[in-house]
């Protein structure tokens, strides 16, 4: 909501400023669809051809992302919460039952349980590669730490790219605005002989180039990678509650204490509430015996 909000502003201030000092909307409509054609056509053809057809597609969705907002709330964290906790209680009560819910999470009782996190392999594998290696003996906390924090950044990296090709077109558009300027400013000179008045309307209508680019640019485009990126950051932190709740399991700490060394490395925006947690922590227990 708080985006369309935004959206509606930019257009209202921009050009109710504009008509409220005298201008006339009336050069600007006119050329507007041709001047959009240039610097927008010339925008989706340079960002096809810079990305290929995955993170095209990729993009193209987390655009609605904007709107939507992150992926995970603060429920969902302290589900996370929740989960690790009855997965390390089971681990460490019976190293064998384990098992059956790291290598068939989408048949484990415990997983099923909680079915938003269930629905998102990335998060999935994470904590089953992970509390698999444990199983395995490979239970060195800074070897698994670095294994983890590695591939946490790789994720990141690769969530970033649809920021980074928004962020890309938003710094070219300017530029295409000059172009279609040029071009606007080439016809007029074709028109040279022609009296003030059409001149000047053909004047006009070549600068709308010129303010379209920026305009979108710094308007819209720019905002949008910016907005996408906070939020590919906020989701982050919900596979490095995975990380630290984990390598914390991995130094041999209470279950209790590993899920409150993740509850404290979360932002306080999305963080659990002690009591909260408690709650929750105890109905999971129930849950399981």
């Amino acid at each position: 909501m708080i985006g369309i909000i935004g959206i509606v502003m930019v257009f209202v201030m921009v050009f109710g400023g504009y008509l409220a000092a005298g201008g006339k909307l009336a050069i600007v409509l006119k050329s507007l669809p041709y001047e959009l054609s240039i610097i927008g056509g010339a925008a989706i053809g340079a960002f096809l051809i810079s990305n290929d057809l995955a993170a095209i597609k990729r993009t193209v969705r987390d655009i609605a992302r904007v709107f939507k907002g992150p992926r995970w709330k603060p429920d969902d964290y302290r589900d996370l919460l929740c989960l690790l906790f009855t997965l390390i209680r089971v681990a460490r009560q019976n190293p064998i039952a384990i098992e059956q819910h790291i290598e068939y999470p989408k048949n484990s009782t415990v997983f099923l349980s909680y079915p938003r996190i269930l629905q998102d392999d990335e998060a999935i594998d994470l904590i089953c590669d992970t509390l698999r290696s444990a199983a395995m003996n490979y239970d060195d906390p800074n070897q698994v730490e670095e294994v983890l924090e590695k591939r946490t950044e790789a994720n990141l990296h690769n969530a970033m790219h649809s920021c980074h090709a928004l962020q890309t077109v938003a710094d070219g558009l300017p530029a295409l605005g000059i172009v279609a300027a040029v071009l606007g400013v080439i016809k007029t000179m074709g028109s040279i002989d022609q009296p003030p008045e059409i001149l000047g309307r053909l004047i006009g209508g070549a600068l709308v180039g010129t303010f379209l680019g920026v305009f979108l640019a710094y308007g819209f485009v720019g905002p949008f990678a910016a907005r996408l990126k906070t939020i590919v950051e906020d989701d982050s932190h919900f596979y490095q509650l995975i990380r630290e709740v984990l390598v914390a399991n991995l130094h041999s700490h209470a279950a209790a204490i590993c899920i409150e060394v993740g509850r404290q490395n979360t932002p306080a925006h999305i963080r659990p509430g002690f009591n909260d947690l408690e709650k929750a922590l105890r109905s999971s227990k129930q849950d399981v015996a």
